[in-house]
């Protein structure tokens, strides 16, 4: 069986395989190029996968991260998580499986804690960092740790809008359009790449929209969360520029907060990361942890990278 086909079969048996690398989610995400795997197979066992998203620029084929994915990276099953001797031999064979590439990048999930094995094949890494808040059956403890702003704000914004989860994805596209417009940005992907994306989630019942809306029926925030077994993730956002003193952006993250702990049952609630001073700021005052994760890269042609630093 090819391996992409065997990768489809092998991963409902994967139960802390991350949302970004189910196969169905890449199918939906995987615009402008195309995902394969690497599988590392031990007596007709999988043990490792490495799912990839080349692209083509002209004569160059390169990996890179695909809309939507977060982190993707190796994976192996648990028992072999942590045991150097199985890291450093697995690393290496999924890498040596990887087609002629002009360049490879890749956010790592930040389960994967042992880049060695590709440092030293010339791969080179900067860290990054998501915002985890874990305990979630405990939710008094984790409204505890909350900040006396993060507090205050939740309060007046209470008093201003209700939360709703039955508006349409056309909406919520809106409210996230209106936040990158504000910053004077596109928005990274089409309508169509959303509905796509929305419509895969909703297939395997994997998604929830959050609407902050006042009486007046106006959208003041919106919020978009996301699960696999393991986790929720803070997936998009958006919020009317006119409105966004109201603080419903921070009671639409409570909100998702709850649900993944009552509803989902689930014990993590990551925010998928950001390096911007200002966001950072407001993941801290929800008390949530600095989690530490890979953005490895390796240039194989001189030329593309060349091209690409012309290019910034």
């Amino acid at each position: 069986m090819p391996d992409k086909a065997s990768y489809r079969t092998w991963c409902p048996s994967q139960p802390d395989l991350p949302v970004y690398v189910q196969p169905w989610y890449l199918d939906a995400c995987c615009e402008g190029g195309e995902w394969d795997v690497a599988l590392v197979r031990e007596a007709d066992r999988i043990v490792a996968s490495l799912p990839y998203f080349w692209k083509q620029k002209g004569p160059f084929r390169y990996v890179t991260m695909p809309p939507f994915a977060k982190t993707m990276g190796p994976y192996l099953v648990p028992e072999y998580r942590g045991v150097l001797k199985k890291e450093h031999a697995l690393l290496p064979e999924l890498l040596a499986q990887l087609p002629k590439l002009a360049a490879f990048k890749q956010n790592f999930h930040p389960a994967l804690t042992n880049w060695l094995p590709l440092y030293w094949q010339g791969y080179q890494q900067t860290t990054y960092y998501t915002y985890r808040i874990e305990g979630l059956q405990h939710l008094e403890r984790v409204q505890a740790d909350f900040n006396r702003n993060i507090r205050r704000n939740l309060q007046k914004a209470r008093q201003q809008v209700t939360v709703r989860h039955d508006l349409s994805a056309e909406q919520f596209y809106q409210l996230n359009r209106m936040s990158f417009e504000r910053q004077g940005l596109s928005v990274p992907y089409s309508w169509e790449q959303f509905r796509r994306h929305d419509a895969a989630l909703a297939e395997h019942q994997a998604r929830q929209f959050f609407f902050a809306v006042d009486d007046q029926g106006r959208i003041h925030s919106a919020a978009y969360l996301i699960w696999d077994q393991q986790a929720a993730y803070y997936h998009l956002s958006g919020d009317d520029p006119a409105l966004r003193e109201s603080g419903a952006g921070l009671l639409l993250i409570w909100e998702a907060i709850r649900y993944a702990s009552e509803q989902l049952g689930l014990s993590c609630f990551d925010f998928e990361g950001s390096m911007l001073p200002a966001v950072e700021r407001i993941r801290v005052q929800f008390g949530a942890k600095q989690t530490p994760y890979f953005y490895v890269w390796k240039y194989h042609s001189r030329w593309f990278k060349l091209l690409e630093q012309l290019k910034r």
